[in-house]
């Protein structure tokens, strides 16, 4: 399976902001440079997140960014089932379906496999990912 770059730069920013000391924070521009990522993607990134619940954004003097404490306990699991969403790997109707789908066993096994993907990730939480020697290179990216 693969992920999003949305997800891949919502996973790397919440990384780097759990290695964050508590009260420091990084502003929208701090982070993308740091991904070496555009800005307008970083925030809409960080829009989602704090959406979630995953990140604390405040504007002004004294603001920044900030992984909440849900988000350093979140499971991977479910913050990619968020942002991924669950469709499934294949779509077999469509436009134009696929002529095989009434007996097609690729759909079910490719399902059991995405199931089995995330639940791979369901024990970890943000705090796993960053623990050494993760920890110590995110905080070297600025």
């Amino acid at each position: 399976m693969r992920l999003t770059k949305f997800t891949d730069l919502a996973l790397r920013v919440i990384m780097r902001l759990a290695v964050m000391e508590r009260g420091e924070t990084l502003t929208t521009r701090q982070v993308a440079e740091a991904m070496a990522v555009p800005y307008t993607h970083t925030a809409k990134t960080i829009a989602r997140l704090q959406h979630l619940g995953v990140v604390e954004a405040r504007r002004g003097n004294g603001g920044g960014l900030e992984l909440t404490g849900f988000g350093h306990t979140a499971s991977l699991g479910w913050l990619v089932r968020e942002l991924e969403g669950e469709e499934e790997v294949v779509t077999c109707e469509g436009e134009t379906p696929c002529p095989l789908r009434a007996a097609c066993r690729l759909r079910g096994a490719l399902r059991n496999a995405q199931q089995a993907f995330y639940a791979s990730m369901d024990p970890l939480t943000v705090d796993d990912l960053v623990a050494s020697p993760t920890g110590p290179v995110l905080l070297s990216l600025g």
